[in-house]
Protein backbone atom coordinates (compact mmCIF):
# COMPACT_ATOMS: atom_id res chain seq x y z
CA UNK A 1 0.00 0.00 0.00
CA UNK A 2 1.79 3.20 -1.68
CA UNK A 3 0.85 6.68 -0.18
CA UNK A 4 2.90 9.46 0.17
CA UNK A 5 4.60 10.80 3.60
CA UNK A 6 5.34 14.04 3.56
CA UNK A 7 2.93 16.96 3.52
CA UNK A 8 3.39 19.59 0.79
CA UNK A 9 1.08 22.40 1.36
CA UNK A 10 -0.61 24.03 -1.42
CA UNK A 11 0.80 27.63 -1.66
CA UNK A 12 3.43 25.88 -5.20
CA UNK A 13 -2.09 30.36 -11.92
CA UNK A 14 -14.12 42.23 -15.59
CA UNK A 15 -16.36 45.09 -16.31
CA UNK A 16 -15.04 47.35 -13.35
CA UNK A 17 -15.27 50.74 -12.73
CA UNK A 18 -12.01 52.55 -13.01
CA UNK A 19 -11.06 55.62 -11.05
CA UNK A 20 -9.29 58.54 -12.85
CA UNK A 21 -6.09 58.95 -11.02
CA UNK A 22 -3.45 56.92 -11.57
CA UNK A 23 0.44 55.74 -11.01
CA UNK A 24 2.85 56.50 -14.08
CA UNK A 25 4.66 53.70 -15.25
CA UNK A 26 7.98 53.65 -14.53
CA UNK A 27 10.32 54.76 -17.00
CA UNK A 28 13.05 56.85 -15.84
CA UNK A 29 16.29 56.07 -14.54
CA UNK A 30 17.10 53.81 -11.11
CA UNK A 31 19.05 55.27 -7.93
CA UNK A 32 22.35 54.93 -8.60
CA UNK A 33 23.58 52.94 -5.50
CA UNK A 34 20.66 50.19 -6.36
CA UNK A 35 22.10 50.12 -10.48
CA UNK A 36 25.99 50.60 -9.74
CA UNK A 37 25.14 47.25 -7.14
CA UNK A 38 23.98 44.89 -10.03
CA UNK A 39 24.98 46.49 -13.37
CA UNK A 40 22.84 46.69 -16.59
CA UNK A 41 21.32 43.57 -17.96
CA UNK A 42 23.50 41.76 -21.04
CA UNK A 43 20.65 40.17 -23.13
CA UNK A 44 21.46 37.10 -25.42
CA UNK A 45 19.46 34.17 -27.06
CA UNK A 46 18.05 31.31 -24.24
CA UNK A 47 19.71 28.59 -24.65
CA UNK A 48 18.11 25.94 -21.84
CA UNK A 49 14.33 26.63 -21.89
CA UNK A 50 11.98 23.97 -20.61
CA UNK A 51 8.57 23.57 -22.39
CA UNK A 52 5.13 22.00 -20.24
CA UNK A 53 6.06 18.43 -20.98
CA UNK A 54 9.60 18.67 -19.50
CA UNK A 55 11.73 18.96 -22.49
CA UNK A 56 13.76 21.24 -23.59
CA UNK A 57 11.99 24.08 -25.76
CA UNK A 58 13.16 26.93 -28.39
CA UNK A 59 11.56 30.36 -27.57
CA UNK A 60 9.50 32.49 -29.91
CA UNK A 61 10.97 35.61 -31.37
CA UNK A 62 11.71 38.34 -29.12
CA UNK A 63 12.59 36.38 -26.17
CA UNK A 64 15.89 37.03 -24.81
CA UNK A 65 17.82 35.72 -21.30
CA UNK A 66 20.11 37.20 -18.84
CA UNK A 67 21.50 37.17 -15.29
CA UNK A 68 22.42 39.74 -12.98
CA UNK A 69 24.53 39.10 -9.96
CA UNK A 70 22.92 39.53 -6.28
CA UNK A 71 24.70 39.14 -2.86
CA UNK A 72 23.70 36.05 -1.68
CA UNK A 73 23.54 37.58 1.92
CA UNK A 74 22.12 41.33 1.73
CA UNK A 75 23.48 42.06 5.14
CA UNK A 76 27.27 41.84 3.01
CA UNK A 77 26.61 43.53 -0.63
CA UNK A 78 30.11 43.29 -1.45
CA UNK A 79 30.15 39.67 -0.13
CA UNK A 80 29.86 36.46 -2.27
CA UNK A 81 27.19 36.72 -5.24
CA UNK A 82 25.04 34.43 -7.09
CA UNK A 83 23.34 34.78 -10.43
CA UNK A 84 19.69 35.92 -10.76
CA UNK A 85 18.43 34.31 -14.16
CA UNK A 86 15.88 36.48 -16.08
CA UNK A 87 14.05 36.35 -19.40
CA UNK A 88 12.43 39.21 -21.37
CA UNK A 89 9.96 39.18 -23.77
CA UNK A 90 10.45 42.69 -25.45
CA UNK A 91 7.91 45.50 -25.98
CA UNK A 92 6.29 45.29 -29.53
CA UNK A 93 5.05 49.02 -29.41
CA UNK A 94 5.47 52.27 -27.47
CA UNK A 95 7.26 50.87 -24.58
CA UNK A 96 6.14 52.27 -20.75
CA UNK A 97 9.00 50.06 -19.48
CA UNK A 98 9.30 46.75 -17.83
CA UNK A 99 6.49 44.52 -16.10
CA UNK A 100 8.52 42.23 -14.03
CA UNK A 101 6.01 38.86 -12.97
CA UNK A 102 6.27 36.06 -10.67
CA UNK A 103 4.17 32.99 -11.76
CA UNK A 104 3.57 31.59 -7.89
CA UNK A 105 5.22 28.59 -6.10
CA UNK A 106 6.81 29.22 -4.16
CA UNK A 107 9.87 27.74 -6.47
CA UNK A 108 8.05 27.84 -9.81
CA UNK A 109 10.30 29.23 -12.65
CA UNK A 110 9.50 32.72 -14.41
CA UNK A 111 12.24 31.88 -16.83
CA UNK A 112 10.19 29.09 -17.68
CA UNK A 113 6.76 30.10 -17.62
CA UNK A 114 6.79 33.66 -18.87
CA UNK A 115 8.84 31.91 -22.53
CA UNK A 116 5.58 29.74 -22.40
CA UNK A 117 2.58 32.18 -21.31
CA UNK A 118 4.16 35.18 -23.04
CA UNK A 119 1.16 35.28 -25.38
CA UNK A 120 -1.19 35.40 -23.38
CA UNK A 121 -0.08 38.77 -22.11
CA UNK A 122 0.14 39.93 -25.29
CA UNK A 123 -2.70 42.76 -24.60
CA UNK A 124 0.70 43.88 -22.16
CA UNK A 125 3.74 43.28 -24.44
CA UNK A 126 2.54 45.71 -26.55
CA UNK A 127 3.68 48.60 -24.20
CA UNK A 128 5.27 46.49 -21.45
CA UNK A 129 8.75 44.64 -22.14
CA UNK A 130 7.77 41.30 -20.36
CA UNK A 131 10.37 40.31 -18.02
CA UNK A 132 10.15 37.12 -15.34
CA UNK A 133 13.31 35.48 -13.40
CA UNK A 134 14.02 32.49 -11.18
CA UNK A 135 13.90 34.00 -7.76
CA UNK A 136 16.82 32.76 -5.48
CA UNK A 137 16.62 28.62 -4.61
CA UNK A 138 14.78 28.04 -8.00
CA UNK A 139 16.24 26.33 -10.46
CA UNK A 140 18.55 28.70 -12.57
CA UNK A 141 19.00 30.80 -9.69
CA UNK A 142 21.03 28.37 -7.21
CA UNK A 143 18.11 26.23 -7.17
CA UNK A 144 17.52 23.90 -4.01
CA UNK A 145 18.87 20.41 -4.24
CA UNK A 146 17.86 17.64 -2.15
CA UNK A 147 19.48 14.60 -3.96
CA UNK A 148 16.38 12.16 -5.05
CA UNK A 149 14.04 12.84 -1.96
CA UNK A 150 11.16 14.49 -3.76
CA UNK A 151 10.58 10.69 -5.85
CA UNK A 152 11.35 9.12 -2.42
CA UNK A 153 9.16 10.84 -0.64
CA UNK A 154 5.85 10.25 -3.42
CA UNK A 155 6.69 6.99 -3.76
CA UNK A 156 7.33 5.66 0.01
CA UNK A 157 5.30 2.79 1.53
CA UNK A 158 2.56 3.80 4.43
CA UNK A 159 4.08 2.15 6.87
CA UNK A 160 7.46 3.82 6.70
CA UNK A 161 8.44 6.31 9.09
CA UNK A 162 7.61 9.51 7.92
CA UNK A 163 9.51 11.46 10.85
CA UNK A 164 12.77 9.78 9.63
CA UNK A 165 11.64 10.49 5.91
CA UNK A 166 10.93 14.46 6.73
CA UNK A 167 14.86 13.92 8.44
CA UNK A 168 16.81 12.85 6.15
CA UNK A 169 14.55 15.13 3.29
CA UNK A 170 16.10 18.03 5.05
CA UNK A 171 19.44 16.36 5.68
CA UNK A 172 19.90 15.93 1.88
CA UNK A 173 19.29 19.46 0.86
CA UNK A 174 21.30 20.54 3.06
CA UNK A 175 23.93 18.25 1.47
CA UNK A 176 23.25 19.37 -1.76
CA UNK A 177 22.35 23.11 -1.11
CA UNK A 178 23.69 24.10 2.85
CA UNK A 179 24.73 27.05 1.48
CA UNK A 180 22.04 28.75 -0.54
CA UNK A 181 19.10 27.52 2.25
CA UNK A 182 20.16 30.39 4.93
CA UNK A 183 19.47 32.70 2.35
CA UNK A 184 16.28 31.81 0.33
CA UNK A 185 12.88 33.34 1.40
CA UNK A 186 10.95 36.04 0.36
CA UNK A 187 12.45 38.94 1.75
CA UNK A 188 15.74 38.65 0.52
CA UNK A 189 13.70 37.90 -2.72
CA UNK A 190 12.19 41.11 -2.37
CA UNK A 191 15.02 42.52 -2.14
CA UNK A 192 16.43 40.72 -5.49
CA UNK A 193 13.73 42.13 -7.27
CA UNK A 194 14.81 45.96 -6.09
CA UNK A 195 18.50 44.97 -7.48
CA UNK A 196 16.38 44.00 -10.27
CA UNK A 197 14.34 47.12 -11.21
CA UNK A 198 17.47 48.88 -11.23
CA UNK A 199 19.35 47.09 -13.59
CA UNK A 200 16.28 47.40 -16.00
CA UNK A 201 16.93 51.01 -15.71
CA UNK A 202 12.78 51.86 -14.22
CA UNK A 203 12.76 54.10 -11.14
CA UNK A 204 9.69 52.16 -10.13
CA UNK A 205 8.65 48.77 -10.07
CA UNK A 206 5.93 47.90 -12.48
CA UNK A 207 4.42 44.31 -11.05
CA UNK A 208 2.34 41.54 -11.95
CA UNK A 209 2.55 38.53 -8.86
CA UNK A 210 0.17 35.54 -9.34
CA UNK A 211 -0.35 32.87 -6.34
CA UNK A 212 2.77 33.31 -4.00
CA UNK A 213 3.75 36.23 -6.34
CA UNK A 214 1.21 38.08 -4.11
CA UNK A 215 3.48 37.37 -1.31
CA UNK A 216 6.45 38.63 -2.99
CA UNK A 217 5.00 41.49 -4.23
CA UNK A 218 3.27 42.32 -0.63
CA UNK A 219 6.74 42.38 0.93
CA UNK A 220 8.66 44.05 -2.13
CA UNK A 221 5.82 47.15 -1.18
CA UNK A 222 6.29 46.56 2.34
CA UNK A 223 10.31 47.23 1.74
CA UNK A 224 10.39 49.66 -0.76
CA UNK A 225 6.95 51.38 -0.56
CA UNK A 226 8.54 54.93 -2.71
CA UNK A 227 9.08 52.55 -5.19
CA UNK A 228 6.31 50.50 -6.07
CA UNK A 229 5.26 51.54 -9.21
CA UNK A 230 1.84 49.93 -10.98
CA UNK A 231 1.21 46.54 -8.48
CA UNK A 232 -1.36 43.42 -9.56
CA UNK A 233 -1.98 41.47 -7.29
CA UNK A 234 -3.53 37.85 -8.24
CA UNK A 235 -4.78 34.93 -5.88
CA UNK A 236 -3.78 37.16 -3.17
CA UNK A 237 -2.20 34.76 -0.61
CA UNK A 238 -2.59 35.98 3.04
CA UNK A 239 0.93 35.18 4.90
CA UNK A 240 0.20 36.24 8.47
CA UNK A 241 -2.12 33.03 8.31
CA UNK A 242 -0.35 29.44 10.34
CA UNK A 243 0.30 26.25 9.12
CA UNK A 244 -2.62 24.80 10.29
CA UNK A 245 -5.05 27.81 9.07
CA UNK A 246 -3.43 27.81 5.23
CA UNK A 247 -3.89 23.62 4.95
CA UNK A 248 -7.61 24.12 6.69
CA UNK A 249 -8.77 27.19 4.39
CA UNK A 250 -7.39 25.45 1.54
CA UNK A 251 -8.44 22.26 2.31
CA UNK A 252 -11.81 24.23 2.29
CA UNK A 253 -11.27 25.83 -1.33
CA UNK A 254 -10.57 22.78 -3.02
CA UNK A 255 -13.56 20.50 -1.59
CA UNK A 256 -15.84 23.69 -3.33
CA UNK A 257 -13.60 23.24 -6.27
CA UNK A 258 -14.19 19.77 -6.64
CA UNK A 259 -17.83 20.03 -5.60
CA UNK A 260 -18.26 22.82 -8.82
CA UNK A 261 -16.34 20.67 -10.92
CA UNK A 262 -18.75 17.77 -10.10
CA UNK A 263 -21.64 19.86 -10.59
CA UNK A 264 -20.24 21.15 -13.83
CA UNK A 265 -19.46 17.67 -14.75
CA UNK A 266 -22.99 16.46 -15.17
CA UNK A 267 -24.45 18.96 -16.78
CA UNK A 268 -22.16 18.37 -19.80
CA UNK A 269 -23.19 14.76 -19.74
CA UNK A 270 -20.55 13.21 -17.12
CA UNK A 271 -18.23 10.27 -17.44
CA UNK A 272 -17.92 9.96 -14.25
CA UNK A 273 -21.19 9.62 -12.62
CA UNK A 274 -24.88 11.04 -13.06
CA UNK A 275 -25.46 13.59 -10.19
CA UNK A 276 -22.14 15.16 -7.97
CA UNK A 277 -22.51 12.61 -5.13
CA UNK A 278 -21.82 9.94 -7.95
CA UNK A 279 -18.82 11.75 -9.55
CA UNK A 280 -17.55 12.20 -6.30
CA UNK A 281 -17.76 8.41 -5.43
CA UNK A 282 -16.18 7.29 -8.84
CA UNK A 283 -13.06 9.60 -7.79
CA UNK A 284 -12.61 8.44 -4.24
CA UNK A 285 -12.88 4.54 -5.13
CA UNK A 286 -10.50 5.14 -8.09
CA UNK A 287 -7.65 6.50 -5.55
CA UNK A 288 -8.86 4.38 -2.97
CA UNK A 289 -8.11 1.70 -5.12
CA UNK A 290 -4.84 2.76 -5.52
CA UNK A 291 -3.89 2.39 -2.38
CA UNK A 292 -3.85 -1.51 -2.88
CA UNK A 293 -3.21 -1.92 -6.95
CA UNK A 294 -1.40 1.24 -8.42
CA UNK A 295 -1.86 1.34 -12.18
CA UNK A 296 0.90 0.36 -14.41
CA UNK A 297 1.48 3.28 -16.80
CA UNK A 298 4.87 1.99 -18.88
CA UNK A 299 7.57 1.41 -16.70
CA UNK A 300 5.77 3.62 -13.43
CA UNK A 301 3.12 3.28 -11.50
CA UNK A 302 0.44 5.57 -10.93
CA UNK A 303 0.26 5.40 -7.06
CA UNK A 304 -2.22 6.42 -4.75
CA UNK A 305 -0.39 10.03 -3.86
CA UNK A 306 0.41 10.59 -7.59
CA UNK A 307 -3.46 9.88 -8.28
CA UNK A 308 -4.37 12.45 -5.27
CA UNK A 309 -2.45 15.31 -6.93
CA UNK A 310 -3.54 14.21 -10.58
CA UNK A 311 -7.10 15.01 -9.03
CA UNK A 312 -5.99 17.64 -7.67
CA UNK A 313 -4.12 19.82 -10.27
CA UNK A 314 -6.48 20.71 -12.37
CA UNK A 315 -8.58 21.46 -10.02
CA UNK A 316 -6.84 25.01 -10.15
CA UNK A 317 -8.67 26.21 -13.34
CA UNK A 318 -12.08 25.71 -14.71
CA UNK A 319 -10.32 25.33 -17.99
CA UNK A 320 -9.01 22.03 -17.46
CA UNK A 321 -11.85 20.22 -15.51
CA UNK A 322 -12.76 18.15 -18.83
CA UNK A 323 -9.29 17.02 -17.85
CA UNK A 324 -9.80 15.95 -14.75
CA UNK A 325 -13.02 13.80 -16.34
CA UNK A 326 -10.79 12.44 -18.93
CA UNK A 327 -7.79 11.33 -17.12
CA UNK A 328 -9.98 9.89 -14.09
CA UNK A 329 -12.21 8.33 -16.41
CA UNK A 330 -9.40 6.99 -18.39
CA UNK A 331 -8.08 6.01 -14.64
CA UNK A 332 -10.97 3.86 -13.85
CA UNK A 333 -11.00 2.00 -17.13
CA UNK A 334 -7.30 1.33 -16.24
CA UNK A 335 -5.67 3.61 -18.16
CA UNK A 336 -3.37 6.10 -16.35
CA UNK A 337 -1.32 7.94 -18.54
CA UNK A 338 -2.89 10.76 -18.49
CA UNK A 339 -3.32 11.55 -14.45
CA UNK A 340 0.19 10.49 -14.00
CA UNK A 341 1.26 13.44 -16.28
CA UNK A 342 -0.85 15.87 -14.49
CA UNK A 343 0.91 14.82 -11.29
CA UNK A 344 4.18 15.30 -12.94
CA UNK A 345 3.15 18.70 -13.61
CA UNK A 346 2.31 19.25 -10.34
CA UNK A 347 5.61 17.78 -8.72
CA UNK A 348 8.05 19.11 -11.90
CA UNK A 349 9.00 16.04 -13.34
CA UNK A 350 10.30 16.10 -16.07
CA UNK A 351 10.71 14.03 -19.13
CA UNK A 352 14.34 12.38 -18.51
CA UNK A 353 12.87 11.57 -15.53
CA UNK A 354 14.46 13.98 -13.07
CA UNK A 355 12.89 16.91 -11.64
CA UNK A 356 12.97 20.56 -11.27
CA UNK A 357 14.03 22.43 -7.92
CA UNK A 358 9.67 23.08 -7.87
CA UNK A 359 9.11 21.07 -5.18
CA UNK A 360 12.47 21.67 -2.97
CA UNK A 361 12.23 25.40 -3.15
CA UNK A 362 8.94 25.59 -2.44
CA UNK A 363 9.90 23.89 1.01
CA UNK A 364 13.03 25.68 1.33
CA UNK A 365 11.19 29.31 0.87
CA UNK A 366 8.20 27.97 2.92
CA UNK A 367 10.19 26.63 6.05
CA UNK A 368 12.61 30.28 5.50
CA UNK A 369 9.34 32.27 5.79
CA UNK A 370 8.09 30.98 9.08
CA UNK A 371 9.43 30.35 12.61
CA UNK A 372 6.41 28.04 12.74
CA UNK A 373 8.35 23.89 13.00
CA UNK A 374 5.04 21.87 12.86
CA UNK A 375 6.02 18.42 14.63
CA UNK A 376 4.70 15.02 13.41
CA UNK A 377 2.14 15.24 16.24
CA UNK A 378 0.93 18.34 15.33
CA UNK A 379 0.98 17.60 11.26
CA UNK A 380 -1.09 14.67 11.52
CA UNK A 381 -3.34 16.43 13.51
CA UNK A 382 -3.65 18.76 10.90
CA UNK A 383 -4.24 16.12 8.28
CA UNK A 384 -7.33 14.92 10.55
CA UNK A 385 -8.67 18.47 10.10
CA UNK A 386 -8.43 18.46 6.42
CA UNK A 387 -9.47 14.75 5.92
CA UNK A 388 -12.69 15.83 7.17
CA UNK A 389 -13.20 18.77 5.20
CA UNK A 390 -11.56 17.13 1.50
CA UNK A 391 -10.27 13.53 2.14
CA UNK A 392 -8.48 13.80 -1.90
CA UNK A 393 -6.53 16.31 0.22
CA UNK A 394 -5.16 14.23 3.14
CA UNK A 395 -1.81 12.30 3.55
CA UNK A 396 -1.71 9.84 5.93
CA UNK A 397 1.53 9.47 7.95
CA UNK A 398 2.41 12.64 7.19
CA UNK A 399 5.10 14.52 8.67
CA UNK A 400 6.50 18.25 8.70
CA UNK A 401 9.73 18.70 7.28
CA UNK A 402 10.00 22.00 8.77
CA UNK A 403 10.69 20.39 11.87
CA UNK A 404 14.24 18.83 10.71
CA UNK A 405 15.03 21.85 8.83
CA UNK A 406 18.69 23.21 9.01
CA UNK A 407 18.51 26.40 9.48
CA UNK A 408 15.65 28.47 11.35
CA UNK A 409 13.03 30.31 9.91
CA UNK A 410 11.27 33.95 11.05
CA UNK A 411 8.23 35.92 10.21
CA UNK A 412 9.39 38.81 9.22
CA UNK A 413 8.01 38.10 5.62
CA UNK A 414 4.51 37.99 7.56
CA UNK A 415 4.50 41.76 8.73
CA UNK A 416 2.80 43.57 5.45
CA UNK A 417 2.62 47.50 5.19
CA UNK A 418 2.93 49.34 2.22
CA UNK A 419 1.78 52.94 3.75
CA UNK A 420 3.12 55.68 0.86
CA UNK A 421 3.29 53.23 -1.70
CA UNK A 422 0.81 53.79 -4.95
CA UNK A 423 -2.28 52.16 -5.25
CA UNK A 424 -2.10 48.32 -5.09
CA UNK A 425 -4.62 46.33 -7.34
CA UNK A 426 -5.52 43.06 -5.42
CA UNK A 427 -7.56 40.63 -7.46
CA UNK A 428 -9.66 37.92 -5.20
CA UNK A 429 -11.51 35.06 -6.52
CA UNK A 430 -14.60 33.58 -4.97
CA UNK A 431 -13.92 29.99 -6.52
CA UNK A 432 -10.29 29.73 -5.89
CA UNK A 433 -9.19 26.99 -4.52
CA UNK A 434 -5.80 27.58 -3.46
CA UNK A 435 -5.48 31.36 -2.34
CA UNK A 436 -10.12 31.87 -1.47
CA UNK A 437 -11.38 35.04 -1.27
CA UNK A 438 -10.85 35.93 2.21
CA UNK A 439 -6.72 36.23 2.21
CA UNK A 440 -7.86 39.07 -0.75
CA UNK A 441 -9.75 40.77 1.79
CA UNK A 442 -7.20 40.64 4.54
CA UNK A 443 -4.29 40.99 2.49
CA UNK A 444 -5.78 44.14 1.17
CA UNK A 445 -6.82 45.16 4.58
CA UNK A 446 -2.70 44.62 5.79
CA UNK A 447 -0.99 46.96 2.57
CA UNK A 448 -3.38 49.78 3.41
CA UNK A 449 -2.66 51.21 -0.10
CA UNK A 450 -4.17 47.81 -1.87
CA UNK A 451 -7.64 48.63 -3.37
CA UNK A 452 -9.51 45.09 -4.05
CA UNK A 453 -11.14 43.36 -7.20
CA UNK A 454 -13.71 40.70 -6.98
CA UNK A 455 -13.91 37.92 -9.34
CA UNK A 456 -17.24 35.86 -8.98
CA UNK A 457 -16.12 33.07 -11.01
CA UNK A 458 -14.01 29.87 -10.37
CA UNK A 459 -10.16 29.14 -10.72
CA UNK A 460 -6.69 30.10 -9.26
CA UNK A 461 -6.28 33.55 -10.42
CA UNK A 462 -8.73 35.51 -12.34
CA UNK A 463 -6.51 37.76 -14.90
CA UNK A 464 -6.26 34.18 -17.34
CA UNK A 465 -9.67 33.30 -16.37
CA UNK A 466 -10.95 34.23 -19.83
CA UNK A 467 -13.30 36.93 -17.92
CA UNK A 468 -13.25 40.04 -20.14
CA UNK A 469 -14.26 42.05 -17.33
CA UNK A 470 -10.73 41.11 -15.10
CA UNK A 471 -8.76 41.50 -18.58
CA UNK A 472 -10.24 45.31 -18.89
CA UNK A 473 -9.51 46.31 -15.39
CA UNK A 474 -6.37 44.97 -14.91
CA UNK A 475 -5.01 46.69 -18.93
CA UNK A 476 -6.88 49.96 -17.92
CA UNK A 477 -4.47 50.32 -14.87
CA UNK A 478 -1.50 48.80 -16.07
CA UNK A 479 -1.67 50.77 -19.57
CA UNK A 480 -3.55 53.55 -18.41
CA UNK A 481 -2.64 53.77 -14.59
CA UNK A 482 -7.04 53.57 -14.05
CA UNK A 483 -7.18 52.31 -10.06
CA UNK A 484 -9.98 50.24 -10.27
CA UNK A 485 -13.28 52.17 -8.26
CA UNK A 486 -13.59 50.72 -4.46
CA UNK A 487 -15.62 47.53 -4.67
CA UNK A 488 -15.09 46.69 -8.04
CA UNK A 489 -16.52 42.94 -8.50
CA UNK A 490 -16.68 41.05 -12.17
CA UNK A 491 -18.87 38.73 -12.40
CA UNK A 492 -18.33 35.01 -13.59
Amino acid sequence: MKKPIVTFLLGAALLAGCGSAGQPAATTKPTADAAKETGAVAWSQCADLTGADGRPTTPASGVECGKIPVPLDHAKPGGEKIDLALIRVKATGDRLGSLVFNFGGPGASGVDTLALASRMFASLGGRYDLVSFDPRGVERSSGVKCGGEVEKLLEAETDADGDRLAKEFATACEQDSGKILPYVGTVSAAKDLDLLRAALGDERLNYFGMSYGTHLGAVYATHFPKNVGRFVLDGALDPTVTWEERAVTQATGFDRAFEAFAKDCVAQSCELGADAAAVEKSVTELLDGLKDQPLKVGDRELTYGLGQLGVIAPLYAKATWPLLEQAAAAAIKGNGTTLLTLADSYTGRKADGTYSTAMTSLQAINCADTAERPTAAETAEINARIEKIFPILSVEGSSGVCAHWPVPGDDTAKRIDATGSAPIMVIGGKGDPATPYQWATTLTEQLKTGVLVTYEGEGHGAYLSGSGCVLKAVDAYLLKGAVPAAGTSCPA
